[in-house]
């Protein structure tokens, strides 16, 4: 039985023995107006969802004292409109009784229940509690009944956020098509979180919604991930509680700058194939070839190395729909990029950088956005450290003293199945047309990057090294089928 089972069975319990308003005494009819879900932040083009709630399953319990009502003054004092309320009391430590008391003290605040929703009689207890809206949880419901429960809690007048996370609950949803639908970056029944589900999974959306990133936003830098895939509205939870202020940093974001590379990166990847970067890249002839293979992303070096590209490249194959990549290598203590790099980022000629140096993890996004780590392995402390770095992925490659990277070598196996059980494997580091094939198959890589092995010199790219690495690509995919993480799912 996993996490999400378990919090059901107990919710069952608790219902048969004290009822659906869990022992609670509520109003027997609704004493407050409904408010609509999801009204913008001041002078932006997307909201904010706050959260109270006192801990979880995967972090236990963080904010065993908070006051509800206190909580939810330190949002609306933040300028938030819409709150979500946990009201699960044996695995998150909420009750009904935090959701009534917001309510009665703000009405004005559109407050949504988020819980483990059973059936009619759980939304009727939620909407006389003073609920404006209610969490459906897809995985939760067959599609029948998930269709009966959102129109139970429309007829209502209550708004309804549907939440999907994988490709079956997208199924359901579609059947329903709900007016909010948000994507949870948490697998429900493992609580892992990985940004790249909720950016994968948009693209599929195919009725009119308004789509809400749901958690793992920590940060500003988490934050500019969710608005980077267009996403309306962003659910904040663990760390609004923990810091408010955090609200008012994300408010001040704008889209502008922020880029859609994230979107655009695992939007492109195909069930059963990597994604493929190709690095390295000084010439026009090779970087149009390499589009014309199938590479998802082009890479550039502008740091010391004999592959370094001319800055003016990058501007010459616009046409080409690949994502670009501008590989740069600094210091630990840097926060800023150089001057021709920031114009290439600014201008959309580049759109994202890889950083490849000794870079402290904070550093980077004070740096530039958008952005991912390259980091150097060569053993077991290694690979703890990516853990410390803030991006969605960060891409492993061999470590060599004294050289930042294309040098041909490769990670030992024994690293890649440490690492490779941890994190979605993007991987760099002596793949070419002799050994992609075994990779592929092996360690089944989300993402691999190639340079040196695809060369006839530094810089220049052999083409038909190039032809053969992407005829052994195609051809392991078709033999292996799916295979690895698919980020749709």
């Amino acid at each position: 039985m996993n996490i999400i089972d378990e919090i059901v069975e107990a919710r069952k319990r608790g219902i048969a023995r004290l009822g659906p308003s869990m022992g609670h005494s509520l109003p027997p009819r609704r004493t407050v107006p409904l408010i609509p879900f999801g009204r913008l932040q001041p002078g932006r083009d997307f909201f904010i969802v706050s959260e109270v709630k006192r801990g979880s399953p995967s972090r236990g319990i963080f904010a065993a004292e908070a006051d509800a009502v206190r909580q939810a003054g330190h949002y609306v004092d933040r300028e938030i409109k819409t709150l979500s309320v946990l009201t699960e009391e044996t695995y998150f430590h909420g009750s009904l009784e935090d959701l009534y008391r917001i309510k009665s003290s703000f009405p004005d605040l559109c407050v949504m229940r988020k819980d483990f929703i059973l059936d009619e009689d759980d939304i009727t207890v939620s909407y006389r509690a003073g609920a404006d809206a209610i969490l459906l949880i897809a995985s939760m419901h067959d599609a029948r009944t998930l269709g009966r429960l959102y129109r139970a809690a429309k007829g209502l007048g209550l708004e309804v956020l549907l939440e999907v996370h994988d490709r079956e609950d997208l199924r359901k949803a579609a059947l329903v098509q709900p007016d909010i639908t948000g994507i949870n970056s948490r697998d429900l029944s493992s609580f892992r979180i990985d940004p790249a589900v909720p950016l994968a999974l948009k693209k599929s959306i195919d009725w009119s919604t308004r789509t809400v990133f749901e958690s793992g936003i920590h940060s500003t830098e988490d934050a500019a991930v969710a608005l980077s895939g267009g996403f309306t509205g962003m659910l904040i939870g663990e760390g609004a509680m923990r810091d408010a202020d955090l609200i008012g940093q994300i408010t001040a974001l704008k889209r502008e700058g922020i880029g859609n590379f994230w979107y655009r990166l695992f939007s492109s990847k195909a069930e059963g194939k990597p994604l493929v970067k190709i690095c390295g890249i000084t010439r026009e002839r090779d970087a149009r070839l390499a589009a014309e293979l199938g590479a998802h992303v082009l890479g550039f070096i502008f740091a010391d190395s004999p592959r370094v590209a001319d800055p003016g490249l990058p501007e010459r194959i616009t046409d080409l729909k690949q994502l670009k990549v501008a590989v740069v290598v600094h210091g630990e203590e840097d926060r800023s990029i150089d001057t021709a790099v920031g114009r290439l980022l600014s201008e959309g000629y580049i759109d994202a950088l890889q950083f490849h140096g000794d870079e402290h993890p904070d550093n980077c996004y004070r740096a530039a956005f958008p952005y991912y780590k390259a980091l150097r392995i060569g053993r077991d402390e290694d690979v703890e450290r990516i853990d410390s770095f803030h991006c969605p992925r960060v891409l492993v490659d061999a470590f060599v003293p004294g050289k930042p990277g294309g040098t041909g070598q490769t990670i030992s196996a024994k690293l890649i199945e440490s690492i490779r059980r941890l994190h979605p494997l993007w991987l760099a580091g002596g793949i070419g047309p002799d050994n992609v094939a075994e990779i592929l198959e092996s360690f089944e890589p989300e993402l691999i990057d190639a340079s040196s092995r695809l060369e006839s010199e530094p810089g220049t790219k052999d083409s038909s090294s190039m032809v053969q690495f992407f005829k052994e690509i195609e051809g392991i995919c078709k033999v292996t089928g799916s295979y690895g993480m698919d980020t749709d799912s």
